[in-house]
């Protein structure tokens, strides 16, 4: 039941050229990345975005679709918030007194009746194993086609011409609620792409650019928070962390926000930095460290509220 895909209509080659002026502000990934990202969807290969919460994987599948002129069809399907696999990527059976009962196809079958569609499998890490399973057919690339039924006569759906999967998955014991990926599963995605934390300096012209953050002040208060921000990055990566998790640049996005909104770095710490990291265990907490990270920041302040501060030297980036 092999569905073969279209070849792609546009000079890739003459279009790769010129792919690195269409990519937006907002999104920072490295060229050789992009460049690799707008080749595959192209192609309509099936990709997989590896990478830390906010890192800008989902931002990465939705830029590229506009970009190769496919953002009209568009779709989306958040698979770790999946109750019910069957319902979601298949559909149910209905009752209706007048007619009868009745199955109704899911958007996601409508999706991949769809040519050149684009088809975000958003958090595949966190799809339930029963999602997995009815995913197995659909990508994989000599079969390409989702049985409505577990029944041999079933009506099968092909997927159509030309439709790009872009399956987005955070990797790590960190991340509570998701699956080690089933080798099977990870084989049908040729193209992976890792999306890396922003490095200090490509974060602080990002945030800069984005919010036309010019006034002096509010420049170095930016700074100060992009510095903090990578501080934690590294952190988490040392053997013997103080932390178990980090800043990532969605949240430095809102913090960059703030500050146009006239909003210090106290105030910035305690509404969008500090809930992020555990107050257990009192003066050794994650809080704590944070605390005294961002202290370190505060040129003048009525009194000392944390001993024992880090030393700002010592931040290794």
């Amino acid at each position: 039941m092999k569905k073969s895909k279209k070849s792609p209509t546009v000079n890739i080659k003459s279009y790769l050229n010129t792919c690195l002026n269409l990519r937006p502000k907002s999104l920072v990934i490295e060229d050789i990345k992009w460049k690799y990202l707008v080749r595959s969807t192209i192609r309509s290969k099936n990709i997989l975005l590896l990478g830390p919460t906010g890192c800008g994987k989902t931002l990465a599948a939705q830029t590229v679709a506009d970009v190769v002129g496919k953002k009209t069809n568009f779709f989306y399907f958040n698979l770790g918030a999946t109750q019910d696999a069957r319902a979601s990527l298949i559909g149910n059976t209905h009752f209706d007194k007048t007619t009868g009962t009745f199955f109704k196809e899911s958007s996601f079958v409508k999706a991949i009746r769809t040519p050149n569609a684009i088809i975000l499998l958003d958090e595949i890490s966190r799809c339930h194993h029963d999602g997995v399973n009815i995913l197995m057919t659909v990508l994989d690339d000599l079969q390409r086609y989702l049985r409505l039924d577990e029944k041999e006569d079933s009506e099968v759906v092909n997927v159509a011409e030309g439709v790009t999967f872009i399956a987005t998955a955070n990797v790590g014991n960190e991340y509570t609620a998701t699956r080690v990926m089933d080798r099977a599963l990870l084989s049908r995605f040729p193209v992976k792409i890792e999306m890396n934390p922003l490095k200090k300096d490509k974060e602080f012209e990002l945030l800069k650019d984005r919010f036309n953050i010019n006034n002096p002040e509010e420049l170095e208060l930016l700074e100060n928070v992009c510095d903090i921000a990578a501080h934690t990055r590294e952190q988490i990566k040392l053997e013997e962390s103080k932390l178990t998790n980090f800043i990532p640049t969605r949240s430095t996005v809102e913090i960059a926000e703030l500050i146009t909104d006239g909003f210090n770095l106290i105030e910035i710490a305690e509404t969008t930095i500090y809930p992020n990291f555990s107050d257990d265990g009192g003066i050794d907490s994650e809080r704590t460290y944070m605390k005294q990270l961002v202290q370190k920041y505060i040129k003048t302040t009525d009194e000392e509220l944390y001993t024992d501060p880090v030393e700002k030297d010592s931040v290794p980036f």
